[in-house]
């Protein structure tokens, strides 16, 4: 479980690690995983078809895709944080994946290499705890039930059929529990 702390380690430091190191790509994919939410498979299968609209000449407002662990439908805003990162890449050829390898056939990194970028950065931060590729969707969690989101909601945006899986996303603390009851104003 990655604890507070970390999440905001991740958020701040980790994000603007690869663009120091003169990686666009392996930036743009920190931040839209945490901007997004998305399992690293899908993310990773993310095409410029997905996020640009060629006759128009804009970054799209939202994208859809089908989620290939649950098979379900999703639509996801992309935030102007996100936008703004996917412009440092743009333009790449149309169809292509947005975190394409460095080869001539232009497939999407795989899983491991994408584990491999956020391993490396932890490691240069000197990050302690335990941080791999869904240490972005559970930032994302985290700072969303921060700041106000309901764990029903973040339950649903996460598609977790059980709010004990949603919990662990969301770094929940004793202090956190402290805080509540002695915030709690009640007489």
């Amino acid at each position: 479980m990655v604890l507070a702390r970390g999440q905001e380690l991740i958020r701040t430091r980790i994000s603007s690690w690869p663009l120091r190191r003169g990686s666009t790509r392996n930036y743009v994919l920190i931040v839209l995983g945490v901007c997004t939410a998305l399992r690293i498979g899908d993310l990773l299968r993310t095409t410029w078809d997905d996020v640009y609209d060629e006759a128009s000449g804009e970054f799209r407002s939202h994208i859809t895709l089908t989620e290939k662990k649950t098979g379900k439908s999703k639509t996801i805003a992309l935030s102007r944080q996100a936008i703004n990162a996917l412009r440092l890449l743009y333009p790449k050829r149309r169809g292509d994946h947005i975190f394409s390898n460095n080869r001539k056939e232009c497939k999407a990194i795989s899983r491991v290499q994408a584990w491999r970028i956020i391993k490396a950065a932890v490691e240069a931060l000197k990050l302690i705890g335990r941080y791999g590729c869904h240490s972005l969707r559970k930032t994302f969690g985290y700072f969303a039930y921060k700041a106000g989101v309901l764990p029903a909601m973040l339950m649903d945006l996460f598609n977790h059929t059980s709010y004990e899986t949603t919990k662990c996303y969301l770094g929940i603390s004793q202090d956190d529990r402290d805080s509540v009851y002695l915030e709690m104003a009640l007489f």
